[in-house]
């Protein structure tokens, strides 16, 4: 058809004019998403995403973070293992069998987590159990705790706390169990902590981590008198301080006489999988459930917990939580599934093994050093050592405590308890970082206090502890044996010098692993309290930068970051040749000397400011003095110019010096005419401490000298004495076989004689000299 070429260039024009109105609104479209785009988002989730290598470079990154952390983590890395792979490749595989169709994977989870439960019932002589696989140690218990709810209260599901309110469950835990178990048991069901019941350990028989069953079996009366329903036991096989086994024999009989649950738990359950096992922790295949921690004691990272219950119901289990329907929960024992048959049984045993091994090496070690008192259950097959360091009381300070009153005995004993922990914790912490694989801590225990323990069975697999580690933990703990033992001696005699030293004030602190505190009592009229203490914490700094410039074996510090004394010189740990009068001279002589400078300085400011104060004074009335002189005349321009060239004025020129020494403004006439400052007084010498010993070449500071003053005084008056005999026998300059003339016999005569009235000089002198001071003589002056 035939178009009007008007209109087709019309329609042309038109419609590149839609298109450049489409452009436009499709770029204001897209700047209005730029404007209002959201800005919340953070940075690696905007965009469009990051590349795998780019992740993966960030998760290294955080892995290793700082030089630091890394040198401090790659240890327990490279220790991994191949079967470690394997209990890290379990978990990627669940993710991945998690998407598979819903039968086979049904199949497939039921299978593992038979095997899974098969194999650990016979491991550790868990006949015809059921297991519970869960992250938290704590949540098996937590589980069993419900089951046995659901069990005792019929109606519980129906009625569900209602019913507790008319009988109150009451739930044992040993005294001796982990720090907030009860407590956290209470919150997670609900219950209050009157629930909770905690049973003393022995105290007259027995092991003092073991539950008082006699005590427990009264308990349990006064309950059920009381309206209350006995629930649960925790029991331990291995408490998780000192690693004790409770008597689980007879707690199992008094379960089953009050139909109570008995539940155990303990790191000594990992030797339920040796050949031979003890008869206290054989018991614990006859309680009604148990957890075992396999993934420290088989070094398999990220492995789950187990919890071996037996129980005949399998709804209640499923009501309690213990069993799921959902097979992906099931995937969780296939980490322990992969890591089990990795291993077999010998390299199950072999690990178990090795960690009892290593506890009864270091405790053969143990024995044969003194000042270590060890706490053990069982010597001869105790997988967990506990030790500390202890002295006995001295003759000297039996002597000092029987002289003691009995109304201070106790704060005593009780200070000295203080202090032990004290150099506990210090060796412990020093022993860890010492020696790294051994894997050594420091707990707390109720009647020993602060001790060092050894738990092989939780470190040594993550840790790669060996043989030669526990001989290094011994080498270490020589050598830090004779530094607590002169520590803890001198302790006592360094407080005594420095109370009666007049400068020093003494500072108790009982947490300060060392040979005290001590602070400089700075001495001012000062009223204001503020400035005073910043005084204070002046000098002591100043002195404490002093003490560290000094080269001594001794660490002098502020004390620990938190909780120390301010304004205080902490001293860390001796050796037994310490000086510790010298070292106390020292402090008291150098805070002297910083006292002294700081006060000069001060009086220095206010004696420049009053002497140029009396300078301009003295310089005022100088110019009125001069002008009265110089007269009138010619003070006026002109005629004083013209006065001055015919009748000169002749002035000497009157200046001031300021001396700092004396205070005072002199005159600088004597200058002129000299050409050279006027003798004045001479400055004091700089304030030294005087106090300081003289040190044999290569000694340090504060070291006892081996030779005493005694020893130099017998040697020069025995080499005196040898002079004089020499000077009897033969005269000087005599050759022997010469015979002596008149001249030579009169010569020795006369030497004799000077020699002579030498020595009644010196014997005068040195009877007026303290009877510490000796003099000694050359023997080339005598001659």
């Amino acid at each position: 058809k035939m178009v009007d070429p008007t209109l087709a260039e019309m329609g042309k024009n038109l419609n590149e004019a839609m298109k450049m109105l489409e452009d436009n609104q499709r770029k204001m479209e897209e700047e209005n998403e730029k404007k209002y785009a959201r800005k919340d988002i953070p940075g690696p989730l905007q965009g469009s995403g990051q590349d795998m290598v780019s992740i993966l470079q960030l998760v290294q990154n955080l892995m290793h973070g700082e030089e630091e952390e890394e040198t401090s983590q790659s240890y327990r890395l490279q220790n991994v293992g191949e079967q470690g792979h394997m209990a890290l490749l379990g978990h990627s595989l669940a993710a991945y069998i998690s998407v598979l169709d819903r039968e086979r994977l049904r199949k497939l989870t039921t299978r593992i987590l038979s095997d899974t439960t098969l194999w650990l019932c016979r491991l550790f002589r868990y006949e015809n159990g059921s297991a519970y696989y869960h992250e938290d140690d704590r949540e098996g218990l937590l589980k069993i705790c419900r089951l046995v709810i659901h069990t005792r209260y019929e109606d519980y599901t129906l009625e569900g706390f209602n019913v507790l309110y008319t009988k109150q469950p009451v739930i044992y835990i040993s005294s001796a169990a982990r720090t907030g178990l009860g407590q956290a048991l209470c919150n997670q069901l609900g219950l209050p902590l009157s629930c909770m019941c905690r049973v003393p350990c022995n105290t007259m028989f027995g092991s003092q981590h073991q539950m008082d069953v006699a005590l427990l079996d009264r308990l349990i009366k006064d309950d059920v008198e009381f309206g209350k329903l006995p629930l649960l036991l925790v029991a331990n096989a291995g408490t998780p301080g000192a690693g004790h086994t409770d008597k689980l024999g007879r707690l199992k009989e008094l379960c089953e006489q009050h139909k109570m649950w008995l539940h155990v738990e303990g790191v000594n359950l990992a030797t339920l999988a040796l050949g031979y096992v003890s008869s206290s922790v054989l018991a614990a295949t006859k309680c009604d459930s148990m957890t075992l921690t396999l993934g420290s004691w088989l070094g398999l990272p990220a492995v789950p917990a187990v919890t071996l219950y037996r129980h005949e119901d399998p709804s209640l289990s499923l009501a309690a939580g213990l069993t799921s329907s959902q097979p992906v929960e099931k995937l969780r024992a296939l980490p322990l599934w992969l890591s089990l048959q990795y291993l077999g049984h010998d390299g199950i045993v072999e690990r178990i093994k090795h960690a009892s091994q290593l506890s009864q090496r270091l405790l053969e070690n143990l024995k044969n050093l003194d000042f270590i008192k060890t706490s053990v259950e069982d010597e001869l097959s105790s997988p967990v050592v506990v030790f500390k360091f202890f002295q006995e009381y001295s003759n000297r300070d039996q002597t000092s405590h029987a002289a003691q009153a009995s109304t201070i005995q106790h704060p005593i004993i009780s200070n000295e308890g203080h202090i032990y922990d004290t150099f506990n914790q210090w060796l412990g912490e020093q022993l860890a970082q010492l020696v790294p694989a051994s894997g050594v801590d420091v707990v707390e225990l109720e009647d020993e206090g602060t001790c060092v323990r050894f738990s092989p069975l939780m470190t040594s697999a993550v840790l790669g502890t060996e043989i030669q580690d526990i001989d290094h933990l011994v080498d270490c703990l020589k050598m830090k044996i004779p530094v607590l033992t002169s520590t803890l001696q001198l302790r006592e005699e360094f407080e005594q010098e420095v109370r009666r030293t007049v400068s020093l004030l003494y500072i108790e602190d009982l947490g300060w692993p060392g040979l005290g505190v001590v602070r400089y009592n700075y001495h001012s009229d000062e009223k204001n309290e503020d400035k005073q203490e910043k005084e204070l914490e002046k000098i002591n700094t100043e002195l404490l930068k002093k003490l560290n410039e000094l080269e001594s074996d001794l660490t002098f510090s502020l004390g620990p970051e938190f909780g120390g004394q301010k304004n205080c010189v902490y001293i860390g740990m001796v050796t037994e040749d310490l000086d510790v009068s010298e070292l106390v001279e020292t402090i008291a002589a150098t805070g002297r000397e910083i006292e002294e400078n700081s006060r000069l300085l001060e009086n220095m400011t206010e004696v420049v400011r009053k002497g140029i104060q009396e300078a301009q004074l003295q310089l005022q009335k100088a110019n009125e003095e001069r002008l009265l002189e110089e007269g009138l005349l010619r003070q006026i321009p002109v005629v004083g110019s013209v006065l001055n060239w015919f009748s000169p004025f002749q002035a000497s020129p009157k200046g001031r010096t300021f001396n700092l020494t004396a205070g005072s403004l002199e005159s600088t006439e004597s200058m002129y005419v000299s050409k050279a400052q006027g003798t004045g007084s001479t400055p004091p010498p700089t304030p030294t401490s005087s106090l300081a010993k003289q040190r044999l070449p290569g000694q340090k500071a504060f070291k006892r000298s081996l030779r005493s003053s005694d020893g130099f005084s017998e040697t020069s008056s025995i080499s005196h004495c040898d002079d004089l005999d020499k000077l009897d026998q033969r005269p000087p300059n005599l050759s022997p076989g010469q015979e002596q003339g008149p001249l030579e016999v009169e010569r020795a005569e006369e030497q004799k004689e000077v020699v002579q009235a030498k020595t009644d000089t010196e014997d005068t002198h040195s009877d007026q000299l303290p009877p510490d001071c000796t003099k000694v003589e050359d023997q080339a002056s005598l001659r």
